[in-house]
């Protein structure tokens, strides 16, 4: 994460209403997913509800991780928990956050297919322009580093940590926080939360 990055930080409403609209091309597309697999973690909530706005119970999940090596540098994801119910001779479709590098969403279909999925087929919120894989469907493209609702916690400890690697002030990071548009409130609720789990 770059100390230079700008931040895109969508609401909850504002997710919804990207995820009504995936929704409605993914009905208008004629696909009828027998089965909705959310990747872990940020996969989960848009899988939850795209579960529910194309009136589909049946949803799994499977996690895709990266695994850090000693120098720490990304390699490639391993599937860390297989799809969580068969799928085999079903259509399938993926749903995460959002299509980054691509290579997760890669090996999840590589690993339904290879599971006897018929079909697979992925639908993500966001997708940036250098992911090596092109979601079948997508709402919003963005270079930007995406703070989901589900995971402003996480981040606002990962920027805290960056910013002090760097020997920047926590305020120096709240204030990028701020103006990025994350809630002044939470922002130094988060801050102080982390400040005494640290003690």
């Amino acid at each position: 994460m770059d100390l230079e990055m700008e931040y895109e930080i969508p609401t909850w409403e504002q997710i919804y209403e990207l995820l009504l609209n995936l929704a409605n091309k993914i009905r208008r597309a004629n696909f009828k997913p027998e089965v909705i697999v959310g990747i872990s973690r940020g996969g989960w909530p848009p899988a939850r509800i795209m579960s529910d706005l194309l009136e589909n119970p049946a949803l799994a999940n499977v996690a895709a991780e990266f695994y850090l090596g000693i120098a720490k540098t990304k390699g490639e994801p391993i599937i860390t928990q297989p799809v969580s119910v068969s799928v085999r001779g079903k259509r399938a479709l993926v749903v995460d956050d959002v299509a980054d590098t691509g290579k997760s969403l890669r090996l999840v279909r590589s690993h339904l297919e290879e599971n006897g999925s018929t079909e697979v087929k992925i639908a993500t919120i966001y997708y940036k322009p250098w992911s090596i894989v092109v979601p079948d469907w997508y709402e919003k493209e963005t270079s930007h580093w995406i703070i989901f609702p589900w995971e402003r916690k996480e981040t606002v400890r990962n920027i805290v940590e960056q910013y002090r690697g760097e020997g920047k002030s926590i305020k120096e990071a709240k204030e990028k926080l701020v103006r990025s548009g994350l809630d002044r409130k939470l922002v130094e609720r988060f801050i102080q939360e982390i400040s005494e789990e640290q003690l």
